[in-house]
């Protein structure tokens, strides 16, 4: 996504490794890129005019937060772009069964 964005916003928790790795390959790649918790976190000055921006999570965070990032934006005139849609589980470690 980073070729194709000028500012990427990663949702999720400020000490997850996972959303930390996610913002720093954003800006390894040039790409203007925060981690947020949700959208009252969104600064408009990071939004310059004709700006793609991408939307990514870490592996934890609710699909609610991202829906309401989204949802944040919309009145910025914003396209979807489909991603992959993942739908991953893994089995609870025996002792937590």
């Amino acid at each position: 996504m980073s070729g194709k964005v000028d500012m990427v916003l990663v949702i999720g928790a400020q000490n997850s490794s996972n959303c930390n790795r996610l913002r720093e390959v954003a800006e390894s790649l040039g790409v203007d890129a925060y981690l947020i918790n949700g959208p009252s976190e969104i600064h408009t000055e990071w939004i310059k005019p004709g700006y793609r921006v991408g939307v990514t999570s870490g592996a934890s965070t609710p699909e609610i937060l991202v829906d309401e990032v989204v949802k944040s934006l919309t009145p910025l005139k914003i396209t979807v772009i489909p991603g992959v849609e993942e739908n991953i589980s893994f089995r609870l470690p025996e002792e937590l069964r």
